[in-house]
C-alpha cells in the first residue's frame, strides 16, 4: 500500500464520544478506543474510532486470512511478521496525536501458540479467531485534555474527508431504541470446590519449583439477546478505565473497561505498566483510604509485583537498546471505580532494527496475566482452566502506520457471541496466597461486570 499525504482535518468536539460512536457501533468492523476521560481524566485522555478497514487479518490456529477489496487470501506466515508486512515502513508521525490511521483490534491469548508450544488441554467454547485486526487508512481522534477533535489519515481522496467530515460533525439527533437482555444469571466454570482444587494443584506446583506465581482465573457465561453496544454503554459509565474498548468483529464483540496498559510505543519510547495487587473499593472515604494504605505496605502483593516487573524488564529488554530498561516507579496504587490497584511502571528505548510489533510479540501474553517463568505458568494455566481465554488476558489497541503503539491487556472484558456473552476474572497465586481471599479477590474484580449484567437480567 503507498501512503504518503498525511491528513489533519478539524471536527467538532463532543464530550460524549460514545454518543458519536452509536451509530456506527453496528457497521462490520467498527472500532472504539475508549479512554473514559469523560468520567475519569487523571488516566485517560485520547478516544479513537474507526470503521471500513481497507485490509483485515483473522488469525486461527495455524492460518491467517487476508482480506482486501473482497479477495481473500489465507497463509500460513507469523502474524506478527504478516501484519507488520501489511503496515509497511514507517509513515511520519502527525504531530500531537497518538494515531494517524494503522491497525486496530485483538490479539487473543492463544495466539501464544503461533509463539510457543503449548499443550491443547482447554475447551476453546468461543471458537473466535485468535487475532482480528483491520487496518485503517483514517481514524477520529478525541483530545479530552484540548477538547478537540480530528479527522487523520493519508491519501483520504477529497469526497471521503467531505463525507467522513459531516458525518463526525454532530451527534444523532434521535436515539435508536435497541435493547440487551441477559436471560440467565452468569455461571462459574469453576464452582469453590473446583478452584480450590486448582489453587492446590498450583501450590503444588509452587512448592516443587515449577513456577513462583501462577494466574489462575474463572469464567463466567450467561445466554443472553440483543444489541451488546447497550452493554457497553452501561458498563463504561459503571466502571470507567482508560483502556477500555468496544469492537464489532466479525462473529464477536468484545466489550472491554480494561485498567491495565501493556505495550506503548512512542517514537521508539516504550513503556508497559503491569498491575499486581487489588483491594475493593468501600464507599466510606476513610475506609476507602485504609484500603489504599494497606495495599500500598502489602509484602505479598509487592512481592507479586516486582515478579512480574522482572519478567517484563527481561521481555522488554529483548527488543530494546542495551541499557535503557529503567523501572521508573515501583508499587503505585493507582484507584478505578470498583477495586484499587498496584501498579509499577517500566520503560526503555526500541533498538533502530525493532518494530513494535516484534516488541508485541517478543512480550505477548502479558507477564501480569500468566505468572513466572511464563512459559511453565502457561502450561499449568492450561491444564487447570477448563476453558481456552480467548480474547481475555490477550491485548486489545492500535499499531499505527507512523510505527507508535498502545495496548492493553485485556481484563475486565466481556465477549459477545453465539447468543451468549462470557467474562473471566482471576489473580496471582503465590505461595503464601491464602484460598479464600483469592477466590473473593475473584469477585471483588467481577464486581463491575456481575453488575453490569444483573442490570440487563430478564
Amino acid at each position: 500500500m503507498l501512503l504518503a499525504k498525511p491528513i489533519k482535518q478539524p471536527l467538532p468536539y463532543f464530550e460524549d464520544s460514545a454518543q458519536l460512536f452509536a451509530p456506527m457501533a453496528s457497521r462490520p468492523w467498527a472500532v472504539f478506543l475508549d479512554s473514559a476521560a469523560h468520567v475519569d481524566s487523571r488516566h485517560g485522555r485520547f478516544d479513537i474510532m474507526a470503521y471500513g478497514p481497507v485490509c483485515t487479518l483473522q488469525t486461527s490456529g495455524a492460518l491467517t486470512t487476508l482480506s482486501r477489496n473482497g479477495v481473500e487470501r489465507v497463509v500460513s506466515d507469523d502474524p506478527f511478521q504478516l501484519l507488520k508486512r501489511e503496515l509497511g515502513s514507517p509513515l511520519p508521525v502527525i504531530d500531537g496525536l497518538p494515531f494517524n490511521g494503522g491497525a486496530i483490534g485483538y490479539f487473543g491469548y492463544d495466539l501464544a501458540r503461533r509463539i510457543e508450544k503449548l499443550p491443547e488441554l482447554a475447551v476453546d467454547a468461543e471458537r473466535i479467531a485468535d487475532m482480528a485486526v483491520g487496518i485503517y487508512q483514517w481514524a477520529v481522534i478525541v483530545d479530552h485534555q484540548r477538547r478537540q477533535s480530528w479527522l487523520v489519515g493519508y491519501d483520504l481522496g477529497e469526497d471521503i474527508v467531505a463525507t467522513l467530515k459531516a458525518e463526525f460533525s454532530h451527534l444523532p439527533l434521535s436515539k435508536e431504541v435497541s435493547e440487551f437482555k441477559v436471560l440467565q444469571p452468569p455461571r462459574s466454570n469453576m464452582d469453590k470446590p473446583a478452584y480450590s482444587a486448582a489453587f492446590a494443584k498450583i501450590k503444588h506446583y509452587l512448592k516443587e519449583g515449577d513456577s513462583y506465581q501462577v494466574n489462575l482465573t474463572q469464567r463466567f457465561v450467561s445466554p443472553c439477546q440483543g444489541d451488546p453496544w447497550v452493554a457497553y454503554s452501561v458498563l463504561r459509565r459503571i466502571n470507567a478505565a482508560p483502556f477500555s474498548a468496544y469492537l464489532n468483529m466479525p462473529d464477536v464483540q468484545v466489550l472491554s473497561s480494561s485498567p491495565e496498559r501493556f505495550l506503548k510505543v512512542t517514537e521508539g519510547r516504550v513503556e508497559t505498566k503491569p498491575i499486581k495487587g487489588t483491594r475493593p473499593r468501600k464507599a466510606d472515604p476513610e475506609q476507602d483510604r485504609r484500603q489504599i494504605a494497606a495495599l500500598a505496605a502489602s509484602e505479598k502483593d509487592r512481592a507479586e509485583n516486582v515478579m512480574i516487573v522482572d519478567l517484563l524488564r527481561n521481555d522488554i529488554g529483548k527488543c530494546c537498546r542495551e541499557g535503557t530498561v529503567r523501572v521508573p516507579e515501583l508499587f503505585a496504587v493507582e484507584s478505578y471505580a470498583t477495586v484499587h490497584h498496584l501498579v509499577s511502571t517500566v520503560t526503555g528505548e526500541l533498538a533502530p532494527d525493532q518494530h513494535a510489533l516484534d516488541l508485541l510479540r517478543s512480550c505477548f501474553p502479558g507477564g501480569s496475566i500468566t505468572g513466572a517463568p511464563k512459559i511453565r505458568s502457561m502450561e499449568i494455566i492450561e491444564e487447570l482452566e477448563p476453558h481456552r481465554r480467548g480474547v481475555y488476558c490477550g491485548s486489545i489497541g492500535y499499531i499505527g502506520f507512523d510505527g507508535n503503539m498502545d495496548t492493553n491487556i485485556a481484563i475486565r472484558t466481556l465477549v459477545h457471541n453465539h447468543g451468549t456473552i462470557r467474562f473471566w476474572v482471576g489473580g496471582g497465586i503465590v505461595n503464601d496466597s491464602v484460598l479464600d481471599e483469592e477466590y473473593q479477590e475473584c469477585f471483588d474484580k467481577a464486581s463491575a461486570l456481575l453488575q453490569l449484567l444483573a442490570r440487563f437480567s430478564a
